[in-house]
């Protein structure tokens, strides 16, 4: 079976809907959350495989770079995201498609098909960077 079956209740099972574990990577984009409030959904740029001097990273520690990174692409905003301009009197911070930086463990960390995510706050944004490669935590 490729596909896990969504119910309403064990006793009188309605199928309500599924979700496709062989899904296409378009298929998969349409199930990522919508950010709501002031919101922001954010993917976390594929780490380095290997150092500066060739050598092969371990898995635990690009998970561990992961986890600490301070860089993250933004995917899309809640509808509230810096609607107060009295806390944002110049305008938004960033826009959909921005690299922004971020404090480590900044927001909700969310695994979705195998890839991080994280939602973070509006006011978390901290800088948006034009080229994120080389920027790495210290």
């Amino acid at each position: 079976m490729s596909e896990i079956l969504i119910g309403t209740n064990p006793d009188n099972p309605e199928v309500i809907g599924a979700v496709n574990l062989e899904a296409t990577a378009e298929e998969k984009a349409k199930q990522l959350p919508k950010p709501s409030g002031y919101h922001i959904l954010c993917a976390i740029p594929p780490m380095e495989k290997e150092f500066d001097s060739g050598i092969i990273k371990a898995d635990s520690t690009i998970q561990y770079e992961e986890l600490l990174t301070t860089v993250l692409w933004v995917i899309d905003l809640g509808p509230d995201c810096y609607k107060d301009t009295s806390r944002f009197p110049s305008g938004p911070w960033c826009k959909k498609g921005d690299f922004i930086l971020v404090r480590p463990n900044a927001g909700s960390r969310l695994l979705i098909h195998g890839r991080e995510f994280r939602l973070i706050n509006d006011d978390s944004v901290e800088a948006v960077v034009d080229d994120p490669r080389g920027i790495k935590r210290k």
